[in-house]
């Protein structure tokens, strides 16, 4: 069963090496995605699982010590997703259908933000690339099956919100993103699994969400796990929504 979450923004300019100059002005939404992270550590899953939006090429399943890379960001920077356990690399890929693609974007952030948050790599960890257009309904069931992995699973959910909040938004203004990105985020702060069921595809599909799909994978993962949420960010730089939130018991 799902025992704890966490949920992060997933541009690669969480990276300093990425951001370059810029870097400092996401050193508090780094600092947020850390803790998040540590908490999710501290609930002891027996299992970690990372989701994040993907294209069709890193959609489904990456096992523990995947590589992933932003070269094409310009910059020589490549993570792991928690490095495999010495002598356990065969069995985790074997048993987990893993292979050796690289880590899509969003996944990557993730594995970035773990190393930098001192995940510990003896616990096992995956990864999930989810595809934007995957129906509510199949998210959902997606994540009852991935909560069913273990006795105690944690899920690390990267995704952002809406891309379309200021002029200079890679998406141009919509009046209907300040909107979503609220409801969003009164959601994480509540964890309330059905209102992430009920977000509208195809609205989040023409406000340029890049997450959607893996909030609703939560919300499959959370239903009926009663956990209490906590959103620690709320911000759009850059035109775009960022959250972090923890859900915990």
């Amino acid at each position: 069963m799902l025992i704890a979450a966490a949920v992060c923004p997933c541009p690669p300019l969480l990276v300093p090496e990425v951001a370059a100059g810029a870097a400092p002005e996401l050193d508090g939404l780094r600092a947020e995605c850390c803790e998040v992270i540590q908490a999710l550590a501290a609930a002891r899953p027996e299992r970690l699982i990372v989701v994040g939006p993907a294209d069709r090429a890193g959609r489904g399943p990456h096992a523990q010590g995947t590589a992933g890379t932003f070269r094409g960001f310009g910059v020589e920077v490549d993570v792991r997703l928690a490095a495999p356990v010495a002598g356990e690399s065969g069995r985790e890929d074997a048993a987990d259908g893993g292979s050796s693609r690289s880590l899509p974007t969003s996944l990557a952030v993730g594995a970035w933000l773990l190393e930098h948050a001192g995940w510990d790599p003896a616990v096992p960890v995956e990864g999930l690339g989810v595809g934007e257009p995957l129906a509510a309904e199949r998210c959902i069931q997606v994540g009852r099956e991935l909560a069913g992995r273990a006795d105690r699973v944690a899920l690390l959910v990267m995704g952002d919100g809406t891309a379309c909040r200021t002029l200079k938004a890679p998406g141009y203004l919509d009046e209907r993103a300040a909107a979503f990105d609220a409801e969003v985020a009164r959601a994480l702060a509540a964890a309330d699994t059905g209102a992430l069921a009920a977000l509208d595809e195809e609205l989040a599909y023409e406000l340029k969400v890049a997450g959607r799909a893996p909030l609703q994978v939560l919300a499959g993962a959370g239903a009926g796990a009663r956990l209490k949420g906590e959103l620690r960010y709320d911000e759009a730089p850059y035109g775009v929504g960022y959250f972090v939130a923890s859900w915990s018991s």
